[in-house]
């Protein structure tokens, strides 16, 4: 049932899709507000019905279920959305998709299409909007219809868009959780995320390693949980997160600077039963900006996959650690503000630029964003783990020296379709006193073709293998060359390494021979190579005699060779 489920839906979206090249907004930079706004809009006009329903089962046995509900008073009907839980849109009598697909014939029904939108926007601002840095609201809809060039063609286009919403129901898929919406949501926006080119995480992270850090971080049940991404892309490890700890056991905080990033992200809360944290999540810069951190937060759980290259030399000198004074005030929040570079920022090179480390920066306000017992995760390029000077030692130095360090998962390349930078998960865990596990996944999954790109993807077994390993309930045979239990002080002895194959033991195989043994050995090596060097001194004086039959035959003709 799931299958087919699943299969609608992906032919709606196809259809709008469609839909929008057939009115010239195919690979338009708009078409993406346009597919998720009706797409939003149709998930909430068929989620109001079904959670009306719950609220009186009386209304299971309408057959005019929706003219049932035009017939009810102004108060009864004011009550009825009372009732209704925080996470479903509030819907007037005349925002029904049902009214929309009756009028569609109307003049001007294009502007009719939007003025709907929007109020439908203005009526759960509350509930819907996000905010950015500077404190303004980002609502719901803006309106489709203007992206179409031609204003004749309006019309037309919100037709088509409203016939095919209509001819779907997703009453059928409320019931369903977090992994049907996971695989919805990526099919969803898998053209919106290439042009971004892992800028700012814009980006979608695979499933597989959002299950992965999720299984790893969250222990046993968990409530009250404040949930962090300060570069959260689409939300993808937020939502794994969130499912793995239950979305009524926790709130979800986030900040990014792009736009298109944050309204996806709307988008997956509400899709998730998660939109209680709308009001958590900014749009704005988290480096120079740092929006919770300034309210005064600190987070339980971090997950985060930051960019790893990006020119952020025009701000750089304004959060240069080494030009932030240490201010001598009572306030915790302030002190927070200013030490949470504590390693330093990546110099601005002469060539380059868009290739400056930032997620060092990101690094460090994550250390500088978890409380005291918060766990983290964070996706960062293998060659961190290793780096024998600057910012990425003395990073790896503290969480050592700290003991805040839990482990390594080194990823197999090409994990990511949109790079081939190989990476690797680091583990926080401020409450870690223990022992360090690396785990070296390197050698798992399976390579395949996505589009122009080559991608590894990792099966069930070898998600289940690494979460295992990590959890130290894998098979010591398994874990041979797969993980290893370090102690810190051994991890200061490889000079903090964090690379799970400079810890494998190396075995040298050794045969017990007698010394006659060993000396008729030594007597057949030597045997060999002095027939070998007879045999390369008779193949170099052939060489040397036919260069000279050559040379001779040259002078003979008369001709140079």
């Amino acid at each position: 049932m799931n299958a087919i489920i699943t299969e609608k839906t992906k032919q709606l979206v196809d259809d709008l899709k469609s839909i929008c090249a057939n009115h010239g907004l195919g690979n338009d930079g708009n078409e993406y507000k346009i597919i998720t706004e009706v797409f939003l809009y149709k998930f909430m006009n068929d989620k109001f019905f079904y959670e009306i329903r719950k609220l009186e089962p009386k209304f299971s046995k309408v057959k005019n279920f929706e003219d049932t509900l035009k017939k009810l008073s102004k108060n009864d009907y004011d009550l009825l959305l009372l009732q209704l839980s925080g996470g479903v849109a509030r819907l007037k009598k005349e925002h029904y998709l049902s009214n929309l697909h009756n009028d569609q014939y109307k003049e001007q029904f294009a502007q009719y299409f939007d003025d709907t939108m929007r109020d439908i926007a203005s009526f759960n601002a509350d509930i819907f909007s996000v905010g950015t840095s500077g404190g303004e609201k980002i609502r719901l809809f803006s309106g489709i219809s203007n992206y179409v060039t031609e204003e004749a063609k309006r019309d037309g286009f919100c037709r088509s868009i409203i016939n095919k919403l209509f001819e779907c129901n997703f009453g059928e898929i409320f019931h369903e959780k977090y992994d049907f919406f996971a695989t919805i949501f990526e099919y969803l926006i898998m053209d919106y995320n290439k042009d971004g080119g892992g800028k700012y995480a814009e980006y979608y992270t695979p499933q597989a390693v959002a299950r992965i850090i999720s299984a790893i971080l969250v222990k046993g049940k968990v409530s009250n949980a404040l949930c962090y991404d300060p570069s959260a892309g689409t939300g993808s490890l937020l939502m794994s997160l969130a499912h793995e700890i239950g979305e009524d056991r926790c709130t979800i905080y986030s900040q990014d600077i792009s736009q298109k990033s944050s309204a996806l992200l709307r988008m997956n809360l509400i899709l998730n039963n998660l939109a209680h944290s709308l009001p958590n999540i900014i749009q704005g810069n988290t480096l120079t900006e740092p929006y919770h951190m300034k309210k005064g937060m600190s987070f339980n759980y971090i997950v985060s996959n930051p960019p790893f290259k990006l020119d952020f030399s025009e701000w750089r000198d304004s959060i240069d650690a080494s030009k932030q004074s240490v201010v001598e005030d009572e306030n915790a929040e302030i002190k927070r503000l200013n030490k949470r570079f504590f390693a330093g920022v990546p110099k601005t090179p002469n060539k380059d630029k868009d290739k400056m480390a930032i997620y060092l920066l990101f690094l460090q306000h994550i250390i500088s964003s978890l409380n005291a017992n918060g766990k983290a995760a964070v996706v960062v390029p293998t060659g961190f783990i290793t780096a024998q000077s600057g910012i990425e030692m003395k990073i790896r130095k503290r969480l050592v020296d700290e003991k805040w360090l839990k482990g390594i998962v080194s990823m197999p390349s090409n994990i990511f379709a949109t790079t081939g930078t190989n990476v690797s998960v680091l583990f926080i865990d401020k409450q870690n006193k223990d022992d360090v596990i690396l785990v070296d996944a390197s050698k798992l999954g399976q390579k395949v073709k996505e589009g122009k790109n080559q991608k590894n993807l990792l099966s069930n077994d070898d998600e289940q293998k690494i979460i295992s390993a990590f959890n130290l309930s894998l098979s010591k045979a398994k874990m041979k060359d797969f993980a290893v239990v370090l102690s810190y002080d051994e991890i200061k002895a490889k000079n903090y390494s964090f690379a799970a194959g400079q810890y494998f033991d190396i075995k040298i195989a050794y045969s017990k021979i007698t010394p006659k043994e060993f000396k008729q050995k030594i007597a057949d090596y030597s045997d060999n190579l002095n027939k070998y060097f007879k045999q390369g001194k008779k193949l170099e004086n052939e060489i040397i005699k036919n260069l000279g039959n050559l040379r001779m035959t040259g002078k003979a003709n008369g001709k140079r060779t």
